[in-house]
């Protein structure tokens, strides 16, 4: 490695972790303002508040890289544009490709740590953020166990209205299965008034049964005081994952869940615009980087100093993230692919990208 490139990669990483903790702080700040009416209101200890905004910390970092990315590239070329060193570089042959390649190099790793913080680092800290606001801050104050409501499979739906973790089991439960090839007509009900899971039977048991089957012509009961039910696709794990927020799981989970959804017939495109977004998004440093750096380097073209520079290169990366959430919202309606919803974005900007290399001054 030359001289120079330690020199580029040390200023580059200097900054990128400088604009982090400035672009963090700033929003904890301006967060902590909004909710401080709530913190007091609801008499939530100093330490609780703390304990908050540490768990908050990681969805801010993640928002907040590809901008520190892009501040730390803007600033290291501006920097030594001003002290002409960039002139220097050039004159001595190097060219701009062969100036970025650090800067891009040191990207790319910053993205591929990406995939892992946003990808399980972030949800296990949202999961936490979460509980904190439910019970500090009385926000989104639901029972996870009570009222899960959710389709098993094709033509069966399940309707829990509690599920006691500790003992693996659900009280009063219903499950409708429907005739295949028409989902309209309701075949069987079974009502039960307990459900417990046998971990030796990989079954559900249930006590005191009511099961009802329909034809057209006739109703017929039965009643059944234990009955195993082999045909769930569901264990006591699923449920609490089925009531966790996409936000709060992980891309292994996220992954299973949607698998489960596929299983079931239901509609899985939210859960896998969620998911592939995860690594697209990791991507966007990379993006902002190599569409707004040729930019930056580009002395000559570029007569208003760097605050100009940061200017334009910050409202590309708003115009990047604000695109990213109009594509989510086709993906979301069924407009668009899910992984074509992920990445749409990131190819119009690499597409950019590839156009500002090959017009830039060399």
């Amino acid at each position: 490695m030359k001289i120079l490139d330690k020199y580029i990669i040390k200023q580059f990483i200097s900054t990128i972790l400088f604009g982090l903790l400035a672009f963090t702080l700033i929003f904890v700040v301006v967060d902590m303002m909004e909710n401080l009416d709530d913190f007091i209101d609801q008499n939530v200890p100093n330490w609780m508040i703390f304990q908050y905004y540490f768990v908050f910390s990681p969805e801010i970092i993640k928002l907040m890289t590809p901008v520190a990315v892009l501040f730390s590239s803007l600033f290291t070329a501006g920097k030594m544009s001003n002290l002409n060193e960039l002139t220097a570089i050039k004159s001595s042959g190097v060219s701009l490709y062969r100036y970025m390649i650090p800067m891009v190099i040191v990207t790319a790793f910053v993205s591929l740590f990406a995939v892992y913080f946003g990808g399980y680092v972030v949800p296990e800290a949202n999961q936490y953020k979460a509980e904190i606001e439910r019970t500090y801050l009385k926000k989104n104050v639901i029972f996870s166990g009570s009222n899960i409501f959710f389709q098993d499979s094709f033509n069966r739906i399940v309707n829990i209205n509690f599920f006691d973790a500790l003992n693996n089991q659900v009280i009063k439960v219903s499950i409708n299965k429907f005739d295949r090839d028409n989902l309209s007509i309701m075949k069987e009900r079974i009502d039960a008034q307990r459900m417990k899971y046998d971990s030796t039977k990989s079954a559900w048991v249930a006590y005191d049964v009511v099961k009802r089957y329909f034809s057209p012509q006739s109703e017929r009961i039965e009643y059944f005081g234990i009955y195993d039910i082999t045909e769930l696709n569901f264990k006591p794990e699923d449920l609490a994952t089925k009531q966790q927020k996409p936000e709060e799981m992980n891309l292994s989970e996220l992954n299973k869940l949607i698998d489960d959804q596929i299983k079931a017939g239901t509609d899985s495109k939210r859960v896998q615009i969620e998911y592939y977004t995860r690594f697209s998004f990791a991507m966007a440093s990379m993006v902002v980087v190599l569409f707004g750096l040729p930019l930056a380097a580009n002395t000559d073209k570029r007569r208003g100093g760097l605050a100009l520079q940061f200017g334009i290169n910050i409202l590309i990366t708003f115009i990047y993230l604000g695109l990213m959430q109009i594509s989510s919202a086709f993906g979301k309606n069924g407009a668009l692919d899910p992984v074509l919803t992920a990445w749409l974005v990131n190819f119009l900007f690499l597409g950019g990208a590839v156009i500002n290399l090959f017009r830039v001054k060399q």
